[in-house]
């Protein structure tokens, strides 16, 4: 009862304040200043950062994201001792998209900064300023303010922040008020392109942001990697026999069934507990950070040039023989559940040079997810695959029969698979490439080599190509014949990659398009205007709507939106003829010509930078603070459809600029 009574009031609460319902705060800081002598003293912060977010640590390489630095107003009685020092648990892993190595902060994150006493009393006041950031969204540059005094021989530790004492600004605004009063000086209607909107918005209902890979996903993965370990060599042909054994072995057809499923079962808790071994041994931070780590990457490289070419047929890759001899001979010499988990664990063993490659490939795709039971949930989604015809089978007897024969198509599907292994060791090799900048591979090369891997796969289905153990027959099958015709139909749909095309079926893998030497794709969106009022006072003079792009230099989802819906033809012809784009970049170090002070939520904040103004704009208009974040507004500031967050679905993202259009159109 009293849990029903504390949603209805939470959802009471949430109907009340629809105003802050996409302001993000993901991250608190807490300031203190800390006396180590007479002379010395050090200012801390603390910042409790919520599960999923990081905050960039100090100095980082120029054209990456927002780097925490210290900054003082005002500064009387003392001297800073060095830089901003991070402390405390920092990773370190290669960004893809910034192509650098950069340094960050999850769960806690601490700075220190160290000052020297040069007189009896002393004043400082001054903001922390910092970056956070998820895997979808991207915080502006967030300022944590603080002001303190003492004296030299008695200063004490402080724990409380206060707010700067001496107000400086030239101006001052207010939320509750016309914003755009104290930033310009035009005419009258600029003043309402800042009336906050944020109950006019909410009326259209809010789109939600995309969600990270979920634990469907990950299952189904495992999943289909299971049904493609089956169709090998290793295992189709033992399905049969075991089955045929546990029939055969007890007079009580029950039992036998009984005994079937309990060697599924046991497959399924062999493959789950080895998901949860890898978790336990490097745990999911450590996955996460492999993933991305230009040596691993080599390493994993490496391992999937090997794995394709035992695939091939170069050579077999086995576990010892005296392991699988070990375990079986303990299941000969065992009975009841111990003898059925025992053959199940020899058949592990032995299947592993068709198994390996495929749970290798999957452990280090869902190690990217960053979470604890991912490796666990896709072997789970493997072992139930692979499990599933000795249950099914032992059922059903009458359905082995009709069981494919073994034969060469399972040596098919194993070379298939060695193609395409190799295709993903190029794409591990890529983010190597790009760590250490040797631009051996860059997309014109990285999409060459794909074209070439796709078309040999589909002169091999077709028969053109033999390798050590395929078999001599000719005669291509019509499923063989399907599998040709895709792999060469995208060995084709690449080849318009090389001169620029976005080729947006293998962006994910490819290397990004400014290491492209040769390009001559013009299909690119770019704003008209870089300033709000600018470019809503020549919406007001064109009778044009208008999109807002609040976006960052920082945004690594933006970059992706701009990449994979902006060059959309329609989506492109919409944004260029029918809008008047504004971009926005929220973390814009240029400084603005004279600081404004604001009050927001009853705390007066400084805009000191041009990205400072837009933040406060996206905030206190549209009561978002993420990005990327796109809204779509008539001239006067009114908006016209509910906002667009990151999701790549290019027909979703029509229907809402077209939406807006319709709307402004009435």
């Amino acid at each position: 009862m009293k849990k029903k009574f504390f949603l209805s009031c939470l959802l009471i609460v949430m109907a009340l304040l629809p105003a802050v319902a996409q302001i993000q705060d993901p991250v608190q800081f807490k300031t203190e200043l800390k006396t180590i002598s007479e002379t010395e003293i050090q200012i801390v912060f603390t910042g409790t950062i919520d599960t999923g977010w990081h905050v960039y640590s100090t100095d980082l390489p120029s054209g990456g994201p927002i780097s925490a630095t210290f900054n003082t107003e005002k500064m009387e009685g003392a001297e800073l001792v060095g830089k901003l020092t991070p402390q405390g648990k920092e990773i370190e892993s290669f960004d893809k998209v910034f192509e650098m190595n950069l340094r960050y902060f999850e769960h806690t994150a601490t700075f220190i900064q160290k000052l020297k006493v040069t007189s009896d009393t002393y004043l400082i006041e001054g903001y922390l300023e910092y970056g956070a950031c998820n895997d979808e969204n991207c915080l502006p540059p967030t300022e944590v303010p603080f002001s303190f005094s003492g004296k030299g021989n008695t200063a004490s530790s402080v724990t409380s922040v206060t707010e700067p004492a001496t107000k400086t600004a030239d101006t001052t605004i207010t939320t509750d008020s016309d914003p755009a009063t104290t930033l310009t000086n035009d005419a009258p209607a600029v003043q309402n392109y800042w009336t906050p909107v944020i109950q006019e918005l909410n009326a259209f209902g809010e789109t939600t942001s995309q969600q990270d890979r979920s634990w469907i996903y990950i299952f189904f993965a495992g999943f289909v990697g299971g049904l493609l370990a089956l169709f090998t060599p290793c295992v189709w042909p033992i399905i049969p026999m075991t089955v045929s054994f546990f029939l055969k072995r007890s007079k009580d057809k029950r039992k036998g069934i009984r005994d079937a499923w309990t060697y599924g079962a046991s497959i399924i808790v062999i493959y789950v507990l080895l998901g949860l071994a890898i978790t336990l041994i490097f745990g999911a931070s450590a996955l996460n950070a492999l993933s991305t780590n230009a040596i691993f990457n080599i390493f994993f490289c490496l391992m999937l040039i090997v794995f394709a070419a035992s695939f091939f047929g170069a050579f077999e890759l086995t576990l010892p023989s005296k392991w699988s001899n070990a375990v079986d001979s303990k299941a000969e010499q065992t009975s009841g559940l111990l003898s059925i988990f025992l053959m199940a664990f020899t058949l592990s063993l032995v299947s592993f040079s068709c198994t390996g490659p495929i749970i290798g490939f999957l452990l280090v795709e869902v190690s990217t997810t960053g979470s604890v039971v991912a490796p666990a949930i896709g072997m789970l989604g493997f072992a139930i695959a692979l499990a599933l015809p000795f249950t099914l089978f032992a059922m059903f007897p009458s359905w082995l029969k009709s069981m494919p024969k073994s034969g060469g198509w399972m040596n098919v599907i194993k070379v298939t698979l060695g193609f395409l292994e190799l295709a993903f060791a190029l794409k591990f090799l890529s983010v190597a490439d790009l760590a250490y900048g040797w631009g051996i591979l860059d997309r014109e090369t990285f999409l060459a080599l794909w074209i070439v891997i796709f078309a040999l796969l589909g002169f091999y289905l077709l028969g053109k190509i033999k390798f050590p153990h395929d078999d001599d027959e000719d005669r291509v099958g019509v499923i063989r014949f399907f599998m040709a015709l895709i792999s060469l139909a995208f060995a084709v749909y690449m080849i318009p990659g090389l001169w620029g095309a976005p080729l947006k079926a293998v962006s994910a893998f490819a290397p990004p398009m400014n290491t492209q030497d040769f390009n001559l794709y013009t299909n690119e969106v770019h704003a008209q205007f870089d300033d709000y009022d600018t470019g809503m006072e020549y919406a007001k003079r064109t009778g044009k709507p208008v999109m807002l792009d609040f976006t960052g230099y920082g945004c690594v989802n933006c970059r992706k939106m701009e990449a994979s819906v902006w060059t959309d033809p329609k989506v492109n012809k919409l944004m260029t003829e029918d809008y008047v784009l504004i971009t926005l970049f929220v973390d814009n170090k240029n400084p603005l010509p004279e600081h404004l002070k604001v009050i927001e939520n009853g705390k007066e904040r400084t805009l000191r930078t041009i990205g400072d103004k837009w933040s406060y704009l996206q905030r206190s208009k549209f009561g978002a603070n993420a990005q990327p974040f796109y809204v779509l507004i008539d001239n006067e500031g009114k908006p016209l459809n509910k906002s667009y967050s990151y999701d790549e679905d290019i027909d979703k993202y029509i229907n809402f600029l077209q939406t807006g259009l319709q709307n402004y159109k009435k």
